[in-house]
């Protein structure tokens, strides 16, 4: 290959490593899952007000996809979701738990409202609903599988995913939260995230 052929190559290389580097430092090539949770949703809460995605902003979330007649996961969940708001102490103030069905059938406002009355429950809790198409919309945009499964007896229950995700008051992911966490796990994820910042994108 001829010197002139070589210094244009040369130069080209140097090119592609300045906008890969530069690519790299805008986080343009990062795949984060944070880009990939949240999203719009048209839903309606347990008042029978309409709301949409808006409600994430301003507080930190804990979004939690489940339905009034779970008989185990739920229940434990919003139990251990309460019991951190309760650590919290003032900074409780400015979390929220949101928990959205996955069983429109059943869980009409009234139904929402009368079960996240549970004294051990989180106090800032949002119950939302909506129609079967609403509510796959917005278990399309957090990533949530749920399914309707007949139950021997009669009637039917719901397999659905089980993590909590934290949103940030910006309605950015922070990170999700394991079923099996703790009150005090919970708890200290939510005030790592709080010491991040507003646009925490981790805890």
């Amino acid at each position: 290959m001829s010197r002139r052929a070589v210094i244009p190559l040369a130069l080209l290389a140097v090119v592609i490593v300045a906008i890969a580097v530069f690519a790299s430092q805008r986080g343009l090539f990062s795949a984060k899952p944070s880009a990939a949770i949240g999203g719009a949703f048209q839903l309606v809460d347990q008042s029978g007000r309409k709301v949409d995605q808006g409600l994430l902003k301003g507080k930190w979330s804990a979004v939690f996809f489940g339905f009034t007649y779970c008989p185990d996961v739920c229940p434990t969940t919003l139990f251990a979701l309460g019991e951190a708001e309760r650590r919290l102490g003032d900074q409780a103030r400015d979390v929220q738990t949101v928990f959205v069905s996955v069983d429109p059938e059943r869980d009409t406002p009234k139904a929402l409202g009368e079960y996240l009355a549970n004294d051990a429950f989180p106090k800032q809790a949002l119950g939302l609903t909506g129609t079967p198409e609403q509510i796959a919309a917005a278990a399309k945009a957090y990533k949530v599988y749920y399914a309707k499964r007949p139950l021997e007896g009669g009637g039917y229950t719901m397999d659905h995913t089980a993590i909590t995700y934290l949103m940030n008051p910006s309605g950015g992911f922070v990170c999700p939260i394991a079923h099996a966490a703790t009150p005090d796990e919970i708890a200290g994820k939510i005030k790592a995230a709080m010491a991040k910042g507003r646009r925490a994108d981790s805890c």
